[in-house]
């Protein structure tokens, strides 16, 4: 038999699974505990630090430099996602347990879909410019779309808007696809918009993959993976605290001692790539006696040297973006609006929540000196950021909004 870790692709540790096949990475009592906890003090925080004050990390150790944090925690390559996915459908195919001439992938926020079926290669179809096509126009538009070689629609978040004009263009999308009337191509959804979808169409049946949640060992293999152009051998990194490891990935027979930090972080994520990766850049420190600016003095005692080290911040001394206190249902609504269209602007928000602009301009505002929001450069679109969606995805649950399934 052949291990997972063998036949996987590096950047996409676990491969493309059946959406239904997904589950949260698993946890111990005691962390559960501290997760409670936590979750207790950093609502408490929210309501006692100034709206303006930013999250900071709570530890003395200096953050790696920019260069640095470049070389040991670098963003993952779309293309390098793309080429493993497309791996991933071949083998599926050729197993015979995906035959859809339409591939969705559905994945939570973060996870590099969007961008990696941007790089496939494939025919790009775009969402259009005004999202409140009259009826009579939407099916002549998805005729001239879907015509030709095959396709890829990266998000299909973006084609639409929670507004009795802005759905149109999905149904229309949706029963295609069901007549098998789409062409050959792939999509790419939110699992926020795909949530709402299939409660809309519950007879919708479309076949989902979705990318394998990233475990205690999953993540560690990404993470040594994303750190392997560095020059110099692999990387190091141990924790502040008591000095065990967490990468190099463990190898058979290995003697050194690891940290529980990789299953604390899965857990903390969700099995989430995206999230993960942003805390991970976060806890990433270097020695007091390091040069971090110019990055040519390493620490060298009990470590290797025959490569580049780190160090890593408990993930107990992070402090991680809270949503503020609210008395009214405003911020709910937005925070709901904006993860389940992948993003909006001001003016989109006012049409899927009817609030007056002037709140939501106050409620982004706020949003935006907590970290939980940032804003586009191109077309503005606010979306919440990586490290304030675990905040903002716990705040939504508890007051009743359906979320996601991941």
């Amino acid at each position: 038999m052949i291990s997972e870790t063998a036949q996987e692709n590096p950047c996409l540790p676990g491969g493309l699974i059946a959406l239904d096949q997904w589950k949260t990475p698993e946890t111990s009592v005691q962390k559960t505990l501290r997760s409670g906890l936590r979750d207790i003090l950093q609502q408490l925080r929210a309501g006692m630090t100034p709206e303006d004050q930013a999250f900071e990390s709570l530890d003395d150790l200096p953050a790696l430099s920019h260069a640095k944090l470049g070389r040991y925690a670098p963003q993952p390559e779309a293309g390098e996602l793309a080429g493993a996915i497309n791996e991933c459908l071949a083998s599926l195919r050729q197993g015979g347990t995906h035959n859809r001439q339409v591939s969705f992938v559905v994945a939570p926020p973060f996870s590099g879909i969007q961008g990696a079926l941007r790089a496939s290669g494939l025919r790009v179809i775009s969402p259009p410019d005004n999202l409140l096509m009259a009826e009579k126009d939407i099916s002549g538009w998805w005729d001239e779309q879907l015509a030709g070689d095959d396709w890829v629609v990266p998000e299909l978040a973006d084609f639409w808007l929670r507004h009795r004009s802005g759905m149109g263009l999905l149904k229309e999308f949706f029963a295609r696809v069901a007549m098998e009337g789409a062409g050959k191509g792939m999509v790419g959804c939110s699992s926020w918009c795909w949530q709402f979808w299939v409660q809309y169409l519950p007879e919708l049946h479309v076949a989902p993959l979705t990318v394998a949640p990233l475990t205690d060992d999953r993540l560690t293999r990404w993470l040594a993976f994303l750190a392997s152009g560095t020059a110099g051998g692999p990387l190091t990194a141990r924790m502040t605290n008591d000095g065990l490891y967490v990468l190099p990935a463990p190898e058979e027979g290995c003697e050194r001692k690891y940290s529980d930090f990789a299953r604390d972080l899965a857990t903390m994520a969700r099995g989430n790539r995206g999230v993960a990766h942003a805390i991970w850049q976060r806890t990433l420190r270097a020695r007091a006696e390091e040069d971090t600016e110019n990055g040519d003095k390493e620490e060298k005692k009990d470590i290797p040297a025959n490569g580049p080290s780190c160090w890593v911040a408990p993930l107990e001394q992070l402090s991680l973006p809270a949503v503020p206190q609210s008395n009214g249902r405003q911020p709910g609504h937005i925070l709901h609006a904006l993860l389940l269209h992948n993003g909006l602007t001001s003016e989109q928000l006012q049409l899927v929540t009817g609030l007056p602009g002037q709140e939501i301009s106050l409620s982004l505002a706020r949003f935006q000196r907590a970290d939980l929001v940032t804003q586009g450069d191109t077309v503005g679109a606010f979306r919440v950021t990586p490290l304030g969606y675990p905040a903002v995805r716990k705040y939504l649950q508890s007051r009743g909004y359906p979320v996601d399934g991941f």
